[in-house]
């Protein structure tokens, strides 16, 4: 799998939030005439009176306000920006919104329309079917870093990139099986705050391998033991899809090896914390979950960073492909310590064990200097 090829056509995102504002109008000279509509008298108050109908997928908002009008536009412009991002789901399902309003200069008859990329029947399918599958693969006792591995490899596992870039919903993703990355980090979105884990839909953009063009993209943030770790289910699966296949190349990482790749001008809590120390404090404390770190440790292969994981010599390549063989497998990771001539000479040793079909790849370890190389063979 080349990760650069695969990153270029997965990165698009469409369907970004579009504000339509219609401007108001105000007659000053019209007597206002009173209505039984609901009043509020605050943006406070018209934050609450709009997250309830997104909540309810409602078309119309209608609300008497009581105020100066003078400020009313900034005011409504204010509580639907604060009613959206108060939960990126409702965030990044509404599709556009509009407003207007008349009355005098102390009160005002306002009229917001909305409009939604789900509808209530569609938001309700995703409920249900999330709650669905999290029973399937969420099992009491489990803590939040097996809660978020198991819904991270379930959304790679049974969702493909959208190629035709028209699906931007969790809805499509999960009725039709494939989404865009909007679609990807609304999904995980709702999987991880079903399971009680508190996270954020990052806005931004990424610049797949080899390109040099950035692209506009989501992704997840995710809170686990008190530290903030980025998420990016889409990029952790791969294009053209490969069935059962999670890359883990996006999972739970800081800011500094976001950034690589990944970059974002909105304010969003740090995450300034390696995923692998916590990883390693985890299981030197020991406990009845000391197992599931340990091989957290090797999915996520964190053990290349142990010295007796490095190779250098043929020799030491043959052993670990020997090894492998007589398990059963077909393919191996390593940390190579050398230069691409040095692992060239190493690779064609292999061909001595009698195998057949050997491809290879690999890209710079991160922090080391080293190589990580991953070997198949048939």
């Amino acid at each position: 799998m080349t990760k650069g090829r695969d990153r270029l056509v997965k990165v698009l995102l469409i369907g970004m939030l579009m504000a339509v504002a219609v401007p108001p109008t105000v007659d000053f000279e019209q007597v206002y005439a009173a209505s039984k509509s609901t009043v509020v008298r605050s943006v406070s108050d018209i934050q609450e009176l709009l997250l309830s109908a997104m909540n309810n997928t409602q078309v119309n908002v209608t609300f008497e306000y009581k105020g100066k009008t003078k400020s009313l536009k900034t005011q409504l412009k204010q509580a639907l920006d604060q009613a959206m991002e108060s939960d990126p789901y409702i965030n990044y399902t509404i599709a556009s919104y509009g407003y207007s309003y008349r009355g005098s200069p102390s009160a005002a008859d306002v009229t917001v329309k909305l409009s939604y990329r789900e509808t209530a029947q569609e938001t309700a399918y995703v409920e249900k079917r999330v709650k669905s599958v999290l029973k399937e693969i969420i099992v009491p006792g489990m803590n939040d870093h097996e809660k978020v591995k198991a819904i991270h490899d379930w959304i790679v596992i049974h969702l493909q990139y959208d190629k035709t870039l028209q699906k931007y919903t969790a809805y499509e993703g999960l009725s039709t099986g494939s989404a865009v990355c909007q679609g990807y980090s609304l999904l995980t979105y709702k999987m991880l705050k079903e399971s009680g884990i508190q996270n954020k839909i990052v806005e931004g953009t990424a610049t797949p391998k080899g390109s040099g063009i950035s692209q506009l993209h989501a992704w997840n943030l995710v809170l686990i033991s008190g530290s903030w770790y980025h998420l990016d289910t889409t990029w952790d699966d791969p294009v053209p899809d490969q069935k059962n296949v999670v890359s883990i190349e996006y999972y739970l990482r800081n800011d500094k090896q976001m950034r690589k790749d990944h970059t974002w001008t909105k304010p969003y809590p740090k995450a300034t914390t390696l995923y692998r120390n916590t990883l390693s404090t985890l299981v030197q404390q020991g406990g009845n979950k000391t197992s599931f770190f340990k091989k957290l440790v090797k999915d996520l292969q964190y053990n290349l960073y142990e010295k007796s994981e490095i190779v250098s010599s043929s020799t030491q390549l043959k052993a670990k492909a020997k090894a492998s063989i007589q398990q059963g497998d077909k393919s191996i990771v390593f940390r190579f310590h050398g230069n691409e001539a040095s692992l060239m000479e190493a690779l064609q040793q292999l061909y001595t064990l009698n195998i057949k079909g050997i491809s290879y790849n690999h890209s710079p370890f991160e922090e080391t200097g080293d190589l990580k190389v991953v070997v198949t063979w048939k």
